[in-house]
């Protein structure tokens, strides 16, 4: 994981993007897990220590909140500016990935 300057300055690790994909929607903690298994056919795969560890960083850069609840699962969703990260990043993953197609082409 990025450390938190890396996350103040809005550049994501996979990781971090994956979870926050995740967290469009409040999920708690394995539900996050479940859920990028499932949207990727198990291509993502986060184990505990990585999401855990990953959610306190998200949460203190701002990009994430814990949702009061009744439930003893922390429940977590993406913040406005952690949305506007994502955004960003994933533009940014985009401009890549259509240089990497467009130099693959050229060869």
């Amino acid at each position: 994981m990025a450390s938190n300057s890396a996350l103040a300055n809005g550049d994501l690790p996979d990781a971090a993007l994956h979870v926050l994909l995740a967290l469009v929607q409040p999920r708690h903690g394995y539900a996050v897990m479940k859920y990028l298994d499932d949207a990727s056919d198990g291509a993502i795969t986060l184990g505990p220590a990585s999401l855990y560890t990953t959610l306190k960083k998200l949460t203190g850069a701002g990009f994430i909140t814990e949702l009061d609840g009744e439930d003893t699962r922390r429940t977590y969703r993406i913040t406005p500016t952690g949305r506007e990260v994502l955004t960003r990043n994933v533009e940014r993953r985009r401009r890549l990935l259509a240089m990497a197609d467009h130099i693959l082409e050229e060869s």
